[in-house]
């Protein structure tokens, strides 16, 4: 009976720290990293490439070694004949390889195609002697190493032996694993991009904010409120079908709205205006109508529940002494919606700070160079979904990082400016 309580909330437990505090705090981690599409998350990745060969030569680096490096070995040992005998050649072509060529290493495919020939019981093609040079070679470049035992032993394979401090200089360069860093917020401040989407998100949200999800829901729960019970019900489920709306769906029939044949350029032509994209033409203004009818439903829920609960005996009282709607309104409605308007005010900020869903649907940041990208939607491109398809885990990460620390900060803000202690302290009333 006493374990009775943690099952119950047991779940809800589960469920918070899965979906909510693991990515939570793996994003913290994360933003500390260089990961991305290039290095995957799983740890070290070597691979010797082009620039890893080309910034080694002319330093310390022996030329070699480097040489061979650059190159390809053929190699007729164990694993180059097993290799061999994969290709079902004929018993007399293969016995002769074993005791010709057994235990020899060529640096030239030419050199080996040529001792070919001269065997006794050669291959007769040019295409069976090219298959037996794929079959026994050896290379390190371009080749994906999980650690930096695995690429030591490649390079022996090949013949090459190197002094520590010579592989751990192949090593430093060669990593294409992530690595823990503090460049990320490094670039974020040193960034040119980063100010502009700075505004772009400060524009969004304050302007969406105050004339919809919070003014514009204000103003639309006040005149309900104050239409016949009927009449209001049916005004406020007008106002729910965004809200419920699909995403998708929703944008659509907006992009049909405003594109240069739909319904906003026909009404606007028999005015004498000529036809334009008008979504492409404005976009700042039809983002802030299209998130913003979907705040101001909510806002319009959250109000209206908030005023119904209003005694009505002082209303009644405030409306026997002569005060009109309007004075009823600024003098004891809007004081006794503090509650209601700080909790709209937060958590429509929150959710601004966060939303790109909206934005991508309708112009996915452009048109343009970052015209209407948003802090949200620039770490999802960043993190999962770019144009040049290099995705960049850790600066990602740092993005969303900086834009919880900005959520988190904006709450108390919120919370000093409507007087918290003051809402939740006992009312002063004497006994």
């Amino acid at each position: 009976r006493n374990w009775l309580p943690f099952w119950f909330v047991f779940p809800a437990c589960l469920a918070v720290t899965t979906f909510y505090l693991i990515p939570a705090v793996l994003t913290f981690i994360f933003s500390f990293t260089t990961m991305g599409s290039e290095t995957g998350i799983l740890g070290s990745r070597y691979v010797i490439s082009a620039n890893v060969i080309r910034e080694l030569r002319g330093g310390s680096f022996p030329p070699d070694a480097l040489r061979r490096i650059d190159g390809k070995a053929y190699i007729f040992d164990r694993k180059g004949l097993d290799a061999l005998r994969k290709l079902r050649l004929k018993p007399g072509v293969m016995t002769e390889i074993e005791r010709t060529l057994s235990g020899r290493q060529y640096t030239s495919e030419r050199r080996l195609l040529s001792d070919l020939k001269k065997l006794k019981q050669r291959p007769r093609t040019h295409f069976e002697r090219k298959s037996i040079t794929k079959r026994v070679v050896r290379t390190v470049k371009n080749v994906e190493y999980g650690s930096a035992d695995d690429l030591r032993k490649g390079l022996t394979d090949i013949g090459v032996s190197l002094e520590d401090r010579h592989f751990v200089a192949l090593l430093d360069r060669a990593n294409r694993g992530w690595r823990w860093t503090l460049g990320n917020y490094r670039e974020l401040f040193a960034s040119q991009f980063t100010a502009r989407i700075l505004l772009n998100t400060v524009f969004y949200v304050g302007l969406t904010l105050l004339l919809f999800n919070t003014g514009f829901a204000l103003l639309l729960a006040t005149l309900t409120f104050y239409l016949p019970a009927g009449q209001s019900k049916f005004f406020r489920a007008i106002w729910l079908i965004p809200r419920i709306s699909p995403s998708v769906i929703y944008v659509l029939v907006w992009k049909w709205f405003t594109y240069d044949a739909g319904l906003m350029s026909a009404i606007l032509g028999a005015a004498g205006i000529e036809a334009e994209n008008w979504l492409m033409e404005y976009p700042w203004t039809f983002i802030v109508l299209i998130n913003g009818f979907v705040g101001a439903s909510m806002g319009l829920i959250i109000f209206t529940s908030a005023m119904q609960a209003i005694p009505k005996s002082i209303l009644y009282a405030a409306e026997a002494d002569g005060a009109y709607p309007v004075q009823q309104v600024f003098r004891i409605i809007l004081p006794l919606m503090r509650w209601p308007i700080l909790f709209i005010t937060s958590y429509q900020t929150l959710s601004l700070l966060t939303s790109w869903e909206y934005i991508q649907l309708t112009t996915d940041g452009g048109p343009g160079f970052f015209t209407t990208e948003v802090w949200a939607l620039y770490a999802y491109h960043t993190a999962l979904s770019n144009y040049f398809g290099n995705l960049r885990y850790g600066y990602g990460s740092t993005l969303a990082v900086v834009l919880v620390l900005v959520g988190i900060g904006l709450a108390f803000i919120y919370l000093r400016l409507f007087n918290f202690r003051a809402l939740v302290s006992d009312p002063p009333i004497e006994n």
